[in-house]
């Protein structure tokens, strides 16, 4: 399958689910207490490094519905959103006035350089292969600016996994794969993509999670 035949795919599934997801997950109350503390520890390193300049402009790349953004909104950020489906960008304008969203690709996101001081990829690169997730891991480096910080949240291990089963209990009939990667070879990535590994948290799969869940912070260097 290529790249273009991947997003495709990606996008139609999430256009279906669309709706579901954003009443499901209308909030964090799936993340755990750790999973928190990593994006407060972002915000945080965002907001630290602007000191006086006023509230940093974070871009969260692959918004879905909005619910982390809203999170970063009520922390003092100032947040653009960026989504591959039309239809989870249009569930995060409905509900999240106050976050500008756009329609994109991660692989080519429709941003100048350096415009950001912070980006997010919260569990948004998952349904890439691993072979493809350098490109967008460049691409968030490009958008970056130096200094600026970069949060990627994702699942760990190796291999592949369907998620499709879970929407057809709610009467999807979607195809959709996650992909697992090892908190080193993300770290791998963004050394190549010009950015600096500042913390990781690793922790076990809890309640009905299959999998460990990860999270790398990254600095993009002032020189």
């Amino acid at each position: 399958m290529t790249p273009d035949e991947l997003e495709r795919g990606v996008r139609g599934a999430y256009d279906t689910v669309a709706a579901d997801y954003a009443a499901y997950f209308a909030d964090l109350g799936a993340e755990a207490p750790l999973d928190l503390a990593m994006l407060d520890a972002f915000v945080e390193a965002v907001t630290g490094a602007r000191g006086e300049e006023g509230p940093p402009l974070v871009l969260d790349a692959g918004c879905g519905t909005g619910r982390v953004g809203r999170h970063l909104l009520a922390r003092g950020c100032r947040v653009a959103g960026v989504d591959l489906s039309p239809g989870m960008a249009g569930q995060a304008h409905r509900g999240s006035p106050g976050l500008p969203v756009v329609v994109g690709s991660l692989a080519a996101l429709p941003y100048a350089d350096a415009r950001f001081d912070a980006v997010l990829l919260w569990y948004s690169t998952i349904h890439t292969p691993p072979a493809g997730q350098p490109r967008l891991l460049a691409e968030a480096s490009r958008v970056l600016r130096p200094g600026g910080h970069l949060l990627i949240g994702f699942q760990a291990g190796a291999g592949t996994r369907d998620v499709a089963p879970a929407y057809r209990t709610v009467g999807h009939e979607i195809e959709l794969e996650r992909h697992l990667v090892a908190a080193d070879q993300v770290s791998d990535w963004l050394a190549a993509a010009g950015l600096r590994e500042l913390a990781r948290l690793v922790r076990r799969a809890r309640d009905g999670e299959r999998d460990d869940q990860a999270s790398v912070l990254a600095q993009r260097p002032v020189t």
